[in-house]
């Protein structure tokens, strides 16, 4: 009797102790999981950290020297021309510009040249865009005053005061078919002067529009020209512009 109740106790601590040890193993195959799960999440982690941190860490430094002033006003041209060649719009009648009004805002601008054949290409180009752009989205029509302008001119202009003009022949870019002066037509009459409130929308739409396109705008200046716009032509270099 003693015999028998001590082999069922043995039996009993038996699996007992088979239960601890499958007890322990499950334990210990749940831990690993654990830790093999915690890993992998920190690991994901620090992959999707290592860019807002490479950002970061980068932030005030730049990788790649991109200009893009350069090499953007181009493409937006080729796109927005889309093979489409400009053409200049027609003249305005000589009269339209030898009204007393103007001839306050403008002296001497009945002589001014302006033929756009007189322009360097690329500069016509850009500048059209910027006439084409203007009347399609903000339905202003430009008009040409000024393009060319002969280095007797720019003289002539520059002795009437600065007012007028700072640069004497070739201190300009004009001389070199880079610059044109514009302004608006409205009914059929120039409007010119900026203290018209929608003649000043239009000059700084219109500056906006000249920048985008790659050219210079003189309504930046601290003598502002808020008509004016000129070409900086690679390659090209002048003093000083008006």
């Amino acid at each position: 009797m003693t015999r028998r109740a001590n082999d069922r106790a043995a039996r009993t601590r038996s699996q007992i102790v088979k239960s601890a040890t499958a007890t322990r193993g499950a334990l210990s195959g749940v831990q690993n999981l654990l830790v093999r799960r915690r890993l992998m999440i920190m690991v994901s982690a620090g992959i999707l950290a290592t860019p807002p941190l490479v950002a970061i860490a980068l932030r005030g430094r730049q990788l790649f020297q991109y200009d893009d002033t350069a090499r953007v006003p181009d493409e937006k041209i080729a796109a927005l021309l889309q093979g489409e060649q400009l053409v200049p719009p027609p003249p305005l009648p000589p009269e339209v510009f030898a009204t007393k009004e103007v001839e306050q805002v403008r002296p001497a601008l009945k002589d001014a040249s302006r033929d756009w054949n007189l322009l360097d290409p690329d500069f016509r180009t850009r500048l059209l865009l910027v006439y084409k752009i203007m009347h399609e989205q903000y339905g202003y029509e430009m008009a040409l005053l000024e393009g060319y302008r002969s280095p007797e001119r720019q003289n002539r202009l520059a002795q009437m005061g600065t007012n007028v003009t700072n640069a004497a022949a070739f201190q300009s870019y004009h001389q070199f078919g880079l610059a044109t002066d514009n302004a608006f037509l409205r009914d059929g009459k120039l409007v010119i002067s900026e203290k018209d409130p929608w003649a000043m929308r239009g000059y700084q739409l219109y500056g906006q529009v000249a920048e985008q396109v790659g050219l210079t705008w003189g309504g930046r200046w601290k003598m502002m020209d808020l008509g004016h716009v000129e070409y900086h032509k690679p390659g090209f270099k002048l003093g000083r512009g008006s």
